[in-house]
């Protein structure tokens, strides 16, 4: 008959764990990962969810006669919509977004893939690696957009809330970026 001798107890968070000989998982353990990793999935999905409203909804300058982004020209006063400047840096703006989703998607692909397949100890630098390359791009994305649009935007427009979501997706996407490189799989 197996004889079970716990070692001594210690905390973690908070909550008291025993440590067995026989390595039985400790629950306080599991449960903070779990939340961990919920935790680091909402990030990265909040990231994405703001990159794809940013990219899509058409208020990155708003003014008194309509609003504008970076795929069209919308008039308040008529109601129509024209497709958008066809200038390099604006193109440049649209592709460095489009692949700021994309190396987001595919960090989050990565994610679930690495999770299943990663060895014990093991860190998350491939999903990582894309994450931050997605947030360099949003970045790149915003300040092509800040330095070029005063040539193209009347000076009584001002940013709207799609290019504010852009900035705003950039920490996240770059947080949760580092925070995969730093995670270690356990058990």
């Amino acid at each position: 008959m197996r004889r079970h001798t716990p070692f001594p107890y210690y905390t973690h968070l908070g909550h008291e764990v025993t440590v067995s000989v026989f390595c039985v998982p400790c629950p306080a353990l599991t449960d903070t990962m779990l939340l961990l990793l919920l935790g680091i999935v909402l990030l990265h999905v909040a990231g994405l969810v703001l990159l794809f409203v940013s990219t899509i909804v058409s208020v990155w300058t708003t003014g008194q006669t309509g609003t504008s982004d970076l795929w069209t020209n919308c008039s308040s006063i008529t109601g129509h919509c024209d497709p958008g400047s066809a200038g390099e840096w604006i193109q440049s703006v649209q592709a460095v977004m489009i692949l700021s989703i994309i190396f987001s998607c595919i960090s989050l692909f990565l994610f679930f893939c690495q999770l299943f397949t990663l060895q014990k100890g093991g860190r998350f630098f491939l999903t990582g690696t894309f994450q931050i390359i997605a947030s360099l791009f949003v970045m790149s994305g915003g300040i092509i957009y800040t330095v070029m649009s005063p040539n193209w935007v009347p000076e009584t427009d001002s940013f709207g809330y799609s290019y504010i979501l852009a900035w705003v997706a950039f920490p996240l996407a770059f947080i949760s970026g580092l925070i995969y490189v730093i995670l270690r799989k356990r058990e």
